[in-house]
């Protein structure tokens, strides 16, 4: 009788938290949660089903931007560009800005104009650049994703889906630029040839309401409604959240993440100082560890599905520095790198002519990273 009472109580604990992940986001068409460390998917509804994504559109703008040209970079805008409508940072023709203006004015105002100079600048016209923009979209895996246009606005062959759309901003935060623009809540941009000033706030009102907000993009038009990724951080944990076709964006992100941190725990994979490798010369041992902290949110333990692979050289010649970068270790999670962290010299080598033979050395980081899973 006991253990009825005790399978029925987890079954209504099971059932609770069920109900509770599909409470969420009633208003939205399309909506994904996925853990920013894994990719793995926390919540879905209509997660792959295609659908219009206005001006969140321009994560994708803005990744391949990043990829394809220096922040430095002088772009000189086109009458093309500064005619653009709906949403804009108002630059001119003529008027020449760098690359990382036009990245925040991209970003934080969601300037159509912004989208067409970039572009412009790139790859010479906005067809060209959504083919670009497609080819990095199959390489990170969002294959129900197409992108027409580098802004948004509307075109029945411009779509993506809930995941797809998380999927690439999962990418794009691995950018420190990215991560530096989408985080910023106010900016001001100076043109090279003009002295016109441009200063605008972030349209992403989150970086205000929810604590740990890091990004990223709204967007609207009549066509796809309101669309809206967020992401947000605490205690080393990054969630991603997207909806599509929401009237209540503000309020089901906010809950989608608030189920999220509730569900998870952070879990260190890597810590500062893990030995990864022994060696001795003369009878001398000295330690290489990791320079880094490397945290994961699982729901429950999800040490066995992680591998470190070390990569350090052959041989290693003394004398090292303390602190000395002598190879790195990749983390992966069910066979995808998910991060990394280098590998240095614990101490100061000096052994003359001293040679490290590292395929002979012991790997003692096996052992370490059980022990932390534990």
């Amino acid at each position: 009788m006991r253990k009825f009472f005790a399978l029925l109580l987890t079954f209504g604990i099971i059932l609770s938290y069920a109900q509770t992940a599909l409470a969420l986001c009633d208003s939205a068409d399309c909506a994904c949660v996925i853990n920013g460390a894994t990719g793995e998917v926390i919540y879905s509804k209509n997660v792959a089903k295609r659908h219009p994504m206005a001006s969140t559109t321009k994560i994708m703008t803005a990744i391949v931007a990043i990829e394809n040209s220096s922040p430095d970079d002088i772009v000189t805008v086109s009458p093309n560009a500064a005619a653009q409508e709906g949403s804009a940072m108002y630059i001119e023709a003529g008027m020449q800005l760098t690359m990382r203006d036009l990245l925040y004015g991209l970003m934080l105002p969601s300037g159509n104009d912004a989208a067409v100079a970039i572009a412009e600048h790139i790859a010479g016209d906005c067809d060209t650049f959504a083919g670009m923009m497609n080819d990095k979209a199959r390489e990170i895996g969002a294959r129900d994703t197409n992108f027409v246009n580098p802004n948004g606005l509307p075109n029945d062959n411009h779509f993506t889906t809930a995941y797809d759309l998380a999927a690439i901003a999962r990418y794009g935060l691995q950018k420190p630029l990215f991560r530096e623009v989408v985080l910023c809540d106010h900016y001001i941009a100076t043109p090279i040839n003009s002295p016109k000033v441009m200063e605008f706030g972030n349209h992403n009102k989150l970086l205000g309401l929810y604590p740990g907000t890091t990004g990223v993009k709204t967007g609207y038009t009549d066509a796809a409604g309101r669309c809206y990724v967020s992401s947000a951080k605490r205690d080393n944990m990054e969630f991603i959240a997207v909806t599509l076709g929401d009237n209540d964006d503000w309020n089901d992100h906010m809950e989608m993440l608030d189920y999220a941190f509730a569900n998870h725990h952070p879990e260190s994979v890597v810590t500062t100082g893990n030995v990864i490798k022994v060696a001795k010369i003369n009878n001398k041992s000295y330690n290489f560890i990791t320079s880094g902290d490397f945290v994961v949110p699982f729901k429950n333990s999800g040490g066995n599905d992680v591998e470190i692979v070390t990569h350090m050289a052959v041989n290693i010649y003394a004398p090292i520095n303390a602190g000395e970068k002598v190879g790195y270790a990749d983390i992966k999670y069910r066979g995808e790198k998910i991060g990394q962290v280098d590998i240095i010299s614990q101490s100061d080598i000096y052994e003359e002519g001293g040679i490290l033979l590292i395929n002979s050395l012991m790997n003692t980081f096996s052992s370490v990273i059980k022990k932390i899973l534990i």
